[in-house]
C-alpha cells in the first residue's frame, strides 16, 4: 500500500515507521531540521511498547504534490494546521484514496471532509505517547498504544478491512470500530481533561490526579464533555467518566500530555481543538462548560506559543 504520513512528528513518525519497517511504501511529509534528518540519517524509533528500531533510509519530502497518488494518508499534523495541510494533499488523492486522522479533537473528520470530501475520510483516534526526541528520532513511552478507526457513518467496509490488515501486518495494535464516533468522543473526553489540566497546572498527570482540588477539576472537565456528547446523540457508556478516571490512574505518574509539552516548549497550543471546542459546542448546544471555559480563558494567553 502506498502511504503518505502528513506531519511526521511523534505520532506520524511512530506509526509511519512501523509501516515502513514492515515493507509498506511510506513517504513522510515533514519540515525543517526533522525533514533534513530523515533525508540524511533515516528514522530512529525508541519505543517501550513496540521495541526500538532504526530505518537507515526513508522517503521524506516537504512537497506533498511530489509523491504522486497514494492509497492512504495518515493525518498526524497539529489541529491548528489541519485545513492548510489538507489542502496541500489534494494532488496526492485519487477518488478512492483514504485519509485517516490521528490527532486531537472531536470534529477533525468533519473539518477534513469539508476540504477533501467526506467519501475519502475515515474516523480515527489513537492512544499513545510519542514525541520527537531529536530530529529524525521518535520516542514512544508507556504501555498505552492503541489505534482505532472506522467508517464515519458506522459499520465496517472492505476498504477499512484492507487498512486494518496493513496495520496488523506491521505489528500495529489496531481495531476496526463499527461505531467510531463513540471512540472519538471517549478519546476527546480523556485528552481534553488530561491535556488541559496538565497544561494549566504545568504538572504531569500523577500530581493532578492526587491533589483533591485539581482532581475535582479533572472530573468536572470530563463530565462536561460527557454532557456535550450526549446532547449530540453520541451513545457514550454510562460509566465513561469513571472508566476514564480509572484508566488515567494506571498511567505513569510522569505522563506528559502533548498540550503540556507544547506549553513547556513554547510551541503553539491545540487549545481550540480541545477546551475551545468544548466551549463552542456548549454555547451551540446550551450545555454549561464552566471548567472548559476557565481552562480556555487561562491558556489562551499562551495559545500562540513564545514569539
Amino acid at each position: 500500500m502506498k502511504i503518505a504520513v502528513m506531519g511526521a512528528g511523534g505520532i506520524g513518525g511512530f506509526y509511519g515507521g512501523l509501516l515502513a519497517r514492515a515493507g509498506q511504501d511510506v513517504t513522510f511529509i515533514a519540515r525543517g531540521a526533522h525533514l533534513q534528518a530523515l533525508r540524511t540519517q533515516g528514522l530512529t524509533v525508541e519505543s517501550q511498547s513496540a521495541g526500538d528500531f532504526k530505518l537507515p533510509q526513508v522517503a521524506a519530502t516537504d512537497q506533498p504534490a511530489s509523491i504522486g497518488p497514494v492509497d492512504l494518508v495518515l493525518m498526524t499534523t497539529k489541529a491548528y494546521d489541519l485545513e492548510q495541510a489538507a489542502q496541500s494533499l489534494l494532488p496526492c488523492l485519487r477518488p478512492d484514496s483514504l485519509v485517516l486522522p490521528l490527532l486531537n479533537g472531536v470534529d477533525i473528520a468533519d473539518r477534513l471532509a469539508a476540504v477533501l470530501g467526506a467519501e475519502r475520510v475515515l474516523g480515527g483516534m489513537c492512544q499513545v505517547s510519542c514525541a520527537i526526541k531529536a530530529p529524525g528520532h521518535i520516542r514512544q513511552v508507556g504501555p498505552l498504544n492503541r489505534l482505532v478507526f472506522g467508517e464515519l457513518g458506522g459499520g465496517t467496509s472492505p476498504r477499512a478491512q484492507a487498512v486494518l490488515a496493513v496495520f496488523k501486518s506491521a505489528g500495529i495494535t489496531a481495531d476496526l470500530s463499527a461505531g467510531i464516533q463513540v471512540d472519538v468522543w471517549k478519546k476527546y473526553l480523556f485528552i481534553d481533561a488530561a491535556g488541559s489540566l496538565c497544561a494549566l497546572t504545568r504538572s504531569t498527570l500523577g500530581p493532578v490526579l492526587q491533589d483533591p482540588d485539581t482532581r475535582a477539576l479533572f472530573v468536572g472537565c470530563m463530565q462536561e464533555i460527557e454532557a456535550l456528547g450526549r446532547r449530540k446523540g453520541v451513545a457514550l457508556p454510562d460509566t465513561v467518566v469513571a472508566d476514564t478516571l480509572a484508566m488515567c490512574g494506571k498511567l505513569p505518574h510522569e505522563t506528559r500530555p502533548s498540550l503540556l509539552l507544547s506549553v513547556e516548549q513554547g510551541k503553539p497550543l491545540e487549545l481550540d481543538a480541545l477546551s475551545g471546542t468544548a466551549v463552542r459546542l456548549g454555547r451551540e448546544l446550551g450545555v454549561p462548560t464552566p471548567v472548559n471555559h476557565l481552562i480556555t480563558s487561562a491558556l489562551k494567553l499562551h495559545a500562540a506559543g513564545r514569539t
